[in-house]
């Protein structure tokens, strides 16, 4: 182990593709939305599609940059303004929402995600920081966390460093004491290593690092298990 990974005594993790792949469980999601309008409510079916909803999130984010962070804020607001803009009662739209995250939280985790929480977590305190709305205490995940955080509740967003300085200090250790463990180099690591904390790839489909993107993680691994091998777990 390097020294720099030698001073670790925390982790954070990403969720989505880190913990589950997360393309299917929303494509699920806006399926689910399309079928409770289209049975409840087909005079608006056309009109609320899955491509409605992003460019309504895009420009929602856009007007209100202080709630961008906000994913909950931004679909429940583009459904109702959706839903009001072709005449029917912005209610519809929150009531969308809940079909929505009730799906959202719905995932098939990966093989290694519990058997390396689980060994993980007796060496190490450990939290999440997350971008989505994924919920923790529905998937039954959260009793291996002792914070669980995301871009809604800290208000903001990975990269933004503090995002990472939030989940050390919910860790209650410094940032350098913090491994930041997630899948995407730019959102992940880059944003972590900016903060001064220390920064774990999970490489799970065996890409390349992005060119130019620098510093690198500190530690690269395929899985959750083999990270907890790497940290002597």
């Amino acid at each position: 182990m390097s020294p720099a990974l030698s001073q670790v005594r925390a982790l954070c993790f990403d969720l989505d593709d880190t913990f589950w792949e997360v393309k299917p469980v929303l494509v699920r999601a806006e399926a689910r939305v399309a079928e409770f309008i289209a049975s409840r409510h087909p005079g608006l079916s056309p009109h609320l599609t899955a491509e409605s909803v992003y460019d309504t999130r895009l420009a929602l984010a856009a007007e209100h940059p202080s709630r961008a962070h906000d994913m909950t804020w931004l679909r429940t607001e583009a459904l109702r303004r959706i839903a009001l803009r072709h005449g029917h009662d912005p209610a519809i739209g929150d009531a969308a929402f809940e079909v929505f995250i009730a799906a959202r939280n719905e995932v098939e985790l990966f093989e290694d995600v519990r058997p390396a929480l689980t060994a993980l977590g007796a060496r190490y305190a450990m939290a999440t920081f997350s971008n989505g709305n994924a919920d923790l205490g529905r998937i039954g995940l959260d009793g291996h966390f002792v914070g669980v955080l995301n871009a809604e509740s800290v208000g903001c967003a990975k990269p933004h460093p503090q995002a990472f300085l939030a989940a050390a200090a919910a860790l209650g250790v410094a940032p350098h004491e913090m491994l930041y463990v997630g899948d995407n180099p730019h959102l992940d690591v880059a944003g972590a290593r900016a903060a001064g904390c220390r920064a774990a790839w999970v490489n799970r489909i065996g890409a390349g690092w992005p060119a130019g993107l620098s510093p690198e993680a500190d530690l690269e691994v395929g899985d959750l298990l083999a990270l907890a091998t790497r940290l002597g777990a």
